[in-house]
């Protein structure tokens, strides 16, 4: 089967983790978009740094049957292949990982069904060549019994975790005669995939419930004969108190997560994994390294900074091309509103507020729901016209007025007007916080 085969069966995640636990605390950082201008900036960003490229699917972005992105597993794995091989990054500098495997997409189905959906899900990601694996099935499913936090009971889960994990193994020995490249991601007490509908004040995980869930969760293992495979359990999904919501951002407070940090120190070959650190400041990114938060899940805030430069753009072409009888404008912003409006399933739920207050989210939120309109035709090609109508310089003056830094940095370093490369630019100046954060320590 086509798609991103393994090269080895030690992973950089193996390395991660022995640097945390030896006091050398560095990380990785993965990219959770499906977006083809992401995963460019993304790609650039390993090729410039020398590093290995760990990019992210969902469950509900990428599955058998297309997700919102319209992409299977292969699909997506072929589409980032083709998207290196054009950078000249080795397939052996990628890896590829399913976050939230498990039951959501198809949770109003019955326990039953839902669960052999999400079987076949597994396997898809397996033999596409998808190597970390994160096996979340906190989700309540048609005819559950749930407790008071409306999940089911956490013997369930563990149970129905294992399971899936079982589904993996199988899948990689018969696609690739071994399942020892696969690593394994446990624990759910992170945000649903698409993110929350709201932040109130966010504790950190307690040492207790982290306990717990390892026992759990590694009972669950060995009772599906999976005892083996644990070893290659690399990491804990808690809640280090940080998170998102469309309009605030709760920082991280280091204080508040130091049991956190010390909890996983007894357990040598665990890392943890922080998903929302979207919009964190580049200190508060090293200091979730520094303290075992060693991979890093970013998703939207890299559309958001896409959004930000395409914006600008908009901005720059109507201010200098509206009105001309010789060029007709992209005129983004009113399509992509026009598209929100008409499919108001992404945004409807998370958004609260009179009508005002949605049209300013639906542009501006910190939560990007405005990510899933980008794959629609006519939003693609209105992006596609804004470009080309920009591919003469526009007058430096109003590039300054809507993108000064990148106005700057042409100058500085003579380089030619290139729109498509300004929206890379600014995705990448959030990746290089990940990186820098990421890096270890220089000494």
């Amino acid at each position: 089967m086509p798609g991103l085969k393994p090269i080895a069966t030690s992973t950089p995640f193996d390395a991660i983790v022995r640097d945390q636990h030896a006091g050398r605390p560095r990380g990785i950082c993965a990219v959770c978009s499906a977006h083809p201008l992401v995963l460019e900036a993304a790609i650039a960003q390993a090729r410039d740094d020398g590093t290995t490229l760990l990019v992210e699917s969902t469950s509900n972005q990428v599955n058998q049957f297309g997700g919102y992105t319209g992409q299977t597993p292969v699909q997506f794995a072929e589409r980032l292949q083709a998207l290196a091989a054009k950078q000249g990054i080795a397939p052996e500098r990628m890896l590829l990982g399913g976050d939230h495997l498990g039951p959501h997409p198809f949770r109003k189905q019955p326990a039953e069904q839902a669960m052999s959906l999400a079987a076949e899900m597994i396997r898809g990601y397996v033999a596409a060549g998808f190597q970390k694996i994160h096996l979340d099935t906190s989700m309540a499913c048609g005819g559950d019994a749930v407790g008071a936090n409306g999940a089911p009971a956490e013997h369930l889960v563990a149970a129905r975790a294992a399971q899936l994990c079982a589904v993996a193994e199988s899948t990689a020995r018969t696609t690739f005669g071994t399942s020892d490249h696969l690593r394994y991601i446990v624990g759910t007490e992170v945000p649903p995939p698409g993110g929350e509908t709201g932040v109130a004040e966010i504790q950190a995980t307690k040492p207790a419930d982290v306990e717990r869930t390892i026992h759990t969760v590694r009972e669950a293992f060995e009772a599906q004969q999976l005892s083996e495979v644990w070893n290659r359990v690399i990491a804990v999904v808690v809640q280090p108190g940080v998170d998102f919501s469309d309009s605030s951002v709760v920082r991280y407070d280091r204080p508040k997560a130091a049991a956190l940090k010390q909890a996983i120190e007894v357990h040598p070959t665990l890392i943890y994994e922080a998903h929302s650190t979207d919009y964190q400041h580049p200190a508060a990114l090293r200091a979730l390294v520094e303290d075992h938060f060693a991979i890093l899940k970013v998703g939207p805030w890299l559309t958001f900074a896409m959004r930000e430069a395409l914006f600008a753009l908009a901005m720059i072409e109507e201010e200098w091309l509206a009105g001309r009888r010789d060029c007709e404008t992209s005129q983004l912003r009113k399509v992509l509103e026009e598209i929100m409006l008409s499919d108001p399933s992404h945004w409807r739920d998370h958004y609260t507020g009179d009508e005002p207050e949605n049209k300013f989210a639906r542009a501006y939120s910190y939560s990007d729901r405005i990510r899933y309109y980008w794959p629609q035709p006519r939003a693609a090609a209105a992006v596609q016209k804004l470009f080309r109508n920009l591919e003469a310089a526009p007058p430096m003056p109003l590039v300054h007025q809507y993108l000064p830094l990148d106005d700057w940095q042409l100058r500085e370093h003579g380089e030619s007007w290139n729109p498509r490369a300004i929206v890379l630019s600014a995705i990448r100046r959030v990746l290089n916080d990940y990186a820098a954060a990421c890096q270890g320590d220089p000494t």
